[in-house]
């Protein structure tokens, strides 16, 4: 399967990149080429020091490139940025393609991190990502309460809850699969897009949890 990661140059898109070329094709993408490419080597040679041997391959292309060859499509990208980027990249998906918003709706203020869409009346990520889809379904929202921190690091072994909403079963069941792959996530469903916002609030609630209890890179695990 390949997958592509918009914003694939940053944190995010290196701790997936790493964690699934085990089994997959990872394309990084960047509006900078070169800069993709330098980055995918950079995660080769990380992986080529911490796995034995991996199935699948990390390359770099530019972000139109990455959209139109993906099979699943990351989007690591900025809240204030769904507008330009989704509309110049997902009218180019293929039909099959899932796409994945780990987006946020978040700011930093002095009372702490808040939710964008709540404090200023905007709609959240996934709601937003959703008016350029050609299909629903194939929206998933995921990764909201993921340590990158720790994801970076490919011989660390995850123990966290990934919350899962979207509309179409397949294209949950894709991402399910995928969060299996890396060791010690669990995907939990919690239902259709229109839940997708409850999964975007839980990233600023475990931020201030961890800032004001001096907690390190936590995570969310249901018990």
């Amino acid at each position: 399967m390949k997958i592509g990661i918009i914003g694939g140059t940053g944190g995010m898109g290196k701790g997936f990149a790493i964690r699934w070329c085990k089994n997959h094709q990872v394309i990084i993408g960047s509006r900078d080429e070169e800069r993709a490419k330098t980055s995918a080597q950079e995660y080769l040679e990380l992986v080529k020091e911490s796995y034995d041997k991996i199935n699948g391959d990390i390359i770099g292309a530019d972000n139109v490139s990455v959209s139109k060859d993906a099979d699943v499509l990351i989007l690591s990208i900025p809240y204030e940025n769904i507008d330009s980027i989704c509309s110049e990249l997902l009218p180019l998906i293929n039909d099959n393609c899932v796409v994945v918003s780990p987006i946020v709706p978040m700011t930093k203020t002095d009372t702490g991190f808040e939710c964008i869409a709540i404090k200023e009346n905007k709609p959240f990520s996934h709601q937003t990502v959703e008016k350029y889809m050609k299909d629903k379904t194939k929206l998933v929202s995921a990764f909201h309460v993921i340590s990158e921190k720790k994801l970076v690091n490919p011989t660390l072994e995850l123990d966290y809850d990934i919350f899962v909403a979207g509309d179409g079963k397949e294209s949950v069941q894709v991402v399910n699969g995928l969060i299996d792959e890396i060791n010690g996530l669990r995907p939990i469903y919690l239902g259709s897009g229109t839940l997708a916002y409850l999964v975007e609030m839980s990233t600023p609630l475990l931020l201030n949890a961890m800032i004001r209890n001096k907690m390190k890179n936590p995570g969310i695990k249901i018990i």
